[in-house]
């Protein structure tokens, strides 16, 4: 009886601390699902800033009585107001000749906002690993595009 009770400590014995090897094996992978969750999370977040900036300079460009500028002060106002600060390219702004389209003048200006982006936690994460392909600054590009509309006498024949 003696001899069996100590097999069964012995085999106890050796699955002592399996416990903490597993959690040192899957705790980075943990960490690096949850903080790439966040990362995403705020890329997205961007990404909804930047377009709803786009449709913001869109519907100013297509107003009757605003310039350029004007849209280009909405949008950096937009950005600034969502908390995406810092430099970023001026928004480009394209207005194309009005052209006769079932009877209606109109002309469809677009507006194209570009803000730098960058991984937090993934991509310095991902560079100290060795992967080369996964850029840690990278741009999120958003274009609203409106139909505004023009005086018959402004359209081409």
């Amino acid at each position: 009886m003696v001899t069996g009770a100590r097999g069964r400590r012995s085999r106890l014995s050796c699955e002592r601390g399996a416990e903490l090897i597993e959690f040192a094996i899957s705790l980075p992978v943990l960490l690096l699902i949850g903080l790439g969750i966040f990362d995403f999370g705020f890329l997205f977040q961007r990404y909804l800033v930047v377009t709803n900036a786009a449709r913001e300079g869109a519907r100013i460009a297509v107003l009757p009585g605003y310039a350029d500028t004007d849209v280009i002060n909405r949008v950096n106002d937009y950005l600034t107001a969502a908390g995406l600060t810092g430099t970023h390219d001026a928004p480009v702004i394209a207005h194309p000749s009005p052209v006769l389209v079932g009877g209606n003048c109109a002309a469809v200006t677009s507006v194209t906002v570009t803000y730098p982006s960058q991984y937090s936690f993934v991509g310095p994460l991902a560079r100290y690993l060795g992967a080369t392909t996964l850029d840690t600054r990278d741009r999120v590009t958003a274009t609203a595009q409106m139909r505004n509309e023009v005086p018959a006498s402004g359209c081409g024949s």
